[in-house]
């Protein structure tokens, strides 16, 4: 039981005090009842369970729980849980009221004194407080006898009322108006000591359990921060993050359900599922780590390397054009006196025409050579076969662009392009080179590192192993570890499959053409074949139709 020392023993004078009734059964109710409540996760069923399990111990026919809001700027009283048992279909929405002294509830929540009114309709006028009468007229109801309790946390400060209404004879009896002075009565004085020590108990709970609501938005908040700063640093993959939590969790859901097969072993309880979706939210958190520029990189070549390649292939332009022009200048003054001016074949005019012919061959072959850079800076995936044709065409062209060069504004002569521009036009598929692409795959163990850093509860212990096995393949093939099937968390196997689903699909990405639902369904069927993914993983993700949860249709 959830108690402070001196509620327990205040309790237990209660219960010593307590005359005419079986004390056995009563320590019994009371003992089920911290049980229950230290229990109790949902803080509408903990507030349920405090109103059902009070009005059972004292017969009470009716009753509500209100709990106090200080964080406005005025503090407010909110009726939370209502219960009647002559009115069973009763249903009240949540609202709030101004904390004032004018309601019972208002009143000892002011105050912290309790009140024990025998009938709610026959108080004194000089009293400050009412009994809102509304109620009863609404549902042709009469509310006699009330107990008006403060629950108050362990620094006492009172968070909530307790209210309970008409104390009957007994607790089988349907109050009505007419029979309501003859099957109720007023609550005695030790229902209200237990049930004052009792409140007490239920506040501790309820404080315990708003903690736990707290400390779980603070993570919340947590996650939703980092996964911003992710997309802030990698804006090609926005929303990723989230679509892989919800794919993974709804693989994760019908995997649950799954009745035959070697899936029907496995289940995750909604703590597992938490877990899963925090290390699915947070897989990629160790980009922050990557360099900026290789995050955003959208073609083979950064944006500045192709600037300075065309800004070369100008000066190369013109400076043949210079050159050109240099030796027209030259060649003729040096066989100007020998220009046959009558001659239409004069063999000087031929030479100087077969300069500019050569200059503009030349020319033209760059203009060539920067069109097939365009072309291979673009990061199209190509199939093999049509890459390996495709490949050597381009390294051809590309050796034979290594031999040029070109007189640079200082004066010195340079390659118009170098090894590691050639290196990168080169990539066969994406658009990463071999030591970028170590780069970014390097994100799953910061991610490690970052997540195994945090006290993680004993529910969630295992978010950082998850989110580091998610570019782990069956086969040994993957990454960072090179894991095998056994060593590969179940939840990671299905993340693999989330995060190659929504890599193909995704429309955002600026370096590739997503794909359809179809080709991506393939895609992930092969891969299973191959031992890379969990083949029934990928069966059954197909066939339950887990990327409906991102709104994708597709007709099996």
């Amino acid at each position: 039981m959830i108690a402070t020392n001196s509620s327990s023993i205040k309790l237990n004078e209660d219960i010593n005090s307590f005359v005419g009734e079986d004390q056995t059964e009563l320590i019994e109710k009371l003992l089920s009842i911290g049980t229950a409540l230290s229990s109790s996760n949902n803080l509408q069923d903990l507030l349920t369970l405090i109103l059902a399990k009070s009005r059972e111990i004292t017969y009470s026919d009716a009753g509500s729980v209100y709990l106090i809001n200080r964080q406005e700027s005025e503090p407010k009283l909110y009726f939370k849980v209502a219960q009647n048992d002559s009115l069973p279909n009763l249903r009240v929405e949540e609202f709030s009221t101004p904390l004032t002294l004018k309601s019972l509830a208002g009143y000892v929540a002011i105050t912290g004194e309790s009140l024990n009114i025998p009938d709610a309709y026959n108080l004194s006028a000089d009293l400050p407080y009412r009994l809102e009468s509304r109620f009863d007229k609404d549902f042709h109801y009469r509310t006699r006898s009330v107990l008006v309790l403060p629950m108050q946390d362990q620094e006492g400060e009172i968070i909530g009322v307790l209210q309970l209404i008409n104390r009957k004879t007994q607790s089988d009896l349907i109050v009505t108006n007419e029979n309501v002075l003859e099957v109720t009565q007023a609550y005695s004085e030790w229902e209200e000591r237990v049930l004052r020590s009792l409140a007490s108990q239920a506040a501790i709970s309820i404080e315990r359990n708003q903690l736990q609501d707290s400390i779980e938005n603070l993570f919340e908040g947590f996650v939703t921060a980092s996964i911003q700063l992710i997309e802030m640093r990698d804006t090609t993959t926005s929303g990723h993050s989230e679509r892989v939590a919800d794919l993974t969790v709804r693989l994760a859901e019908e995997t649950h359900r799954v009745n035959t097969g070697a899936l029907r072993l496995i289940e995750f309880r909604d703590r597992e599922i938490k877990e899963i979706r925090y290390a699915s939210l947070l897989h990629d958190f160790g980009k922050v780590c990557v360099p900026e520029i290789i995050l955003n990189k959208r073609n083979k070549l950064y944006p500045e390397q192709l600037e300075l390649l065309r800004q070369r292939f100008s000066l190369a332009q013109r400076t043949l054009e210079m050159e050109c022009a240099q030796k027209k200048y030259q060649y003729l003054l040096e066989h100007s006196h020998h220009r046959d001016s009558d001659n239409e074949f004069c063999p000087h005019c031929q030479q100087v025409e077969l300069f500019e012919q050569e200059t503009q061959q030349f020319q033209e072959l760059l203009h060539n050579f920067l069109l097939l850079i365009e072309k291979l800076n673009k990061p199209e995936v190509i199939l093999t076969k049509k890459f390996e044709a495709f490949s050597e065409e381009a390294f051809t062209s590309l050796t034979k662009l290594a031999q040029y060069n070109y007189r640079d504004y200082d004066g010195q002569i340079k390659p118009l392009i170098n090894p590691e521009e050639i290196e990168q036009l080169l990539v066969p598929r994406g658009n990463l080179t071999v030591q970028e692409r170590q780069q970014i795959e390097s994100h799953v163990t910061w991610t490690y590192q970052f997540l195994k850093g945090i006290p993680w509860t004993k529910a969630l212990k295992n978010v950082p192993i998850i989110a580091y096995g998610h570019h782990e393949k069956l086969d040994g093939t993957g990454y960072p570890l090179k894991l095998k099937e056994a060593e590969i968390p179940i939840q990671s196997q299905m993340m693999a499959i989330a995060d190659i689903y929504d890599a193909l699909t995704a429309s955002d990405r600026p370096y590739k053409k997503s794909l359809s639902i179809e080709i991506a369904l393939k895609i992930l069927r092969e891969e299973g074949t191959k031992g890379r993914l969990n083949p029934e993983l990928v069966t059954l993700f197909e066939q339950r139709q887990v990327f409906k949860v991102l709104g994708h249709s597709y007709d099996l």
